[in-house]
C-alpha cells in the first residue's frame, strides 16, 4: 500500500494530495460523527448514508475552491457525483464486509476510510480536472 501512495504522490503534484487528505479529513470527520450519532437509532446503512450525503457537500465546494483550484459548474457537479457514487457503493460494500466480519459498528467505517482514500483521490482528481 505505501508503493501505492508513494507513486500517486509522484504522478501527482505533492500540493494537491496534502490539500486532498485535508479536505478528506473534514469531510471524513464530518460524515464519522453523523454516522457516530445516527448509528444509534437507525440503520447503519442509512446512518452512513446521510453522513456521506453531507459530506459529499462540503466536499464538492472544498475539493473545487481549496484542493484542485477550479470553478464548481453543473458538468463538474456531475462527474463529481459519479465519482463518488462508485466510491460511496465501494465503501458501503466495505462497511457491510467488516460489520459481518465482526468488527463493531461504531468502528467499521474506519478502515473503510483507509481503503477509500487513494480511490478518491483518483477518482475526483478526474472528474475535476478535466482529464
Amino acid at each position: 500500500m505505501n508503493k501505492f501512495i508513494v507513486n500517486l504522490i509522484k504522478q501527482y503534484k505533492l500540493e494537491e494530495f496534502i490539500k486532498f487528505v485535508i479536505v478528506g479529513v473534514i469531510a471524513t470527520a464530518i460524515s464519522y460523527v453523523i454516522y457516530y450519532f445516527l448509528q444509534k437509532y437507525i440503520n447503519e446503512n442509512i446512518a452512513y448514508t446521510i453522513g456521506y450525503g453531507v459530506s459529499f457537500c462540503f466536499n464538492f465546494i472544498a475539493s473545487n475552491l481549496f484542493t484542485f483550484k477550479t470553478k464548481p459548474n453543473p458538468l463538474k457537479g456531475v462527474r463529481f457525483a459519479l465519482a463518488h457514487l462508485t466510491s460511496y457503493l465501494t465503501q458501503l460494500g466495505l462497511l457491510n464486509l467488516f460489520i459481518y466480519a465482526y468488527i463493531p459498528k461504531i468502528y467499521a467505517p474506519i478502515p473503510v476510510y483507509i481503503i477509500a482514500i487513494p480511490l478518491n483521490f483518483i477518482l475526483v482528481r478526474l472528474a475535476l480536472k478535466n482529464r
